[in-house]
């Protein structure tokens, strides 16, 4: 699910590839999910508003997302921009501000396997510079079987063209059946899975949310390739909206 993109050689990222622009999904709009933020840089040329990954409002100047989307950016944080209420990155439309601090979780850890890189607490807060009025997402650990994954990103392995938000509903893994695709890379306290080979995340989806319940479980964190059968995508598992 690793996968090189310019946002990698502007801050030195290997981005999530799951599997799709939320592979299997269908069309979503952001007035379901005013929450839900796109997370670029004017720096990124080759995509729609710069984007690279997805984050989500937990206070109104607090976005989470990953730890490794921002890892490498903490000098750059003034070219980080959060766009809120935009379905299609190609438009004009919504709310976009700067971010003005990057928080990183102190046990953010990144470690290479042989199919991909896995990360350990990767969770990241952005402070931005201009509080948001809409609402925010309750954060809290999943009760049920059944989660809805959302991103801009791509639509299989090979896709770099898709713009358009997406959501899909897939069903959470069994601890058992990550820990059988990662091994120990795999920490079911810190961390949880979900996709199918018919549904799941993809490249340019990273940090963005899984909601269990309507409440946000976890963030798009890192797997291999993308809808590839026995490996489902690994989610930051989160608990609180901070660390």
């Amino acid at each position: 699910m690793a996968a090189v993109t310019i946002a990698t050689v502007l801050f030195g990222l290997t981005l999530h590839a799951p599997a799709s622009a939320i592979v299997g999904g269908a069309d979503a709009t952001t007035s379901e999910y005013p929450w839900l933020a796109a997370i670029g840089t004017p720096l990124l040329l080759t995509r729609a508003s710069g984007q690279f990954c997805g984050g989500a409002l937990v206070a109104p100047d607090q976005v989470i997302t990953t730890a490794h989307c921002v890892a490498l950016a903490q000098t750059l944080t003034q070219t980080l921009t959060v766009t809120f209420g935009r379905d299609d990155l190609r438009g004009s439309d919504g709310k976009t501000v700067h971010v003005k601090n990057i928080r990183m979780h102190p046990g953010f850890l990144a470690t290479v396997l042989d199919m991909t890189t896995a990360y350990r607490n990767d969770v990241a807060i952005l402070t931005l510079d201009e509080p948001q009025p809409g609402p925010t997402i309750t954060v809290a650990p999943p009760t049920s079987g059944n989660a809805t994954i959302l991103g801009w990103g791509a639509t299989s392995e090979t896709d770099e063209t898709n713009t358009r938000l997406r959501a899909a509903n897939v069903p959470l893994a069994a601890d058992g059946e990550c820990a059988t695709a990662y091994g120990p890379a795999f920490d079911p306290y810190t961390m949880l899975c979900a996709g199918t080979p018919t549904a799941d995340t993809a490249q340019y989806d990273s940090g963005g949310p899984i909601l269990v319940d309507g409440r946000l479980a976890g963030l798009t964190s890192w797997g291999v390739g993308a809808a590839r059968p026995g490996f489902p995508t690994v989610y930051t598992r989160l608990t609180s909206p901070g660390f």
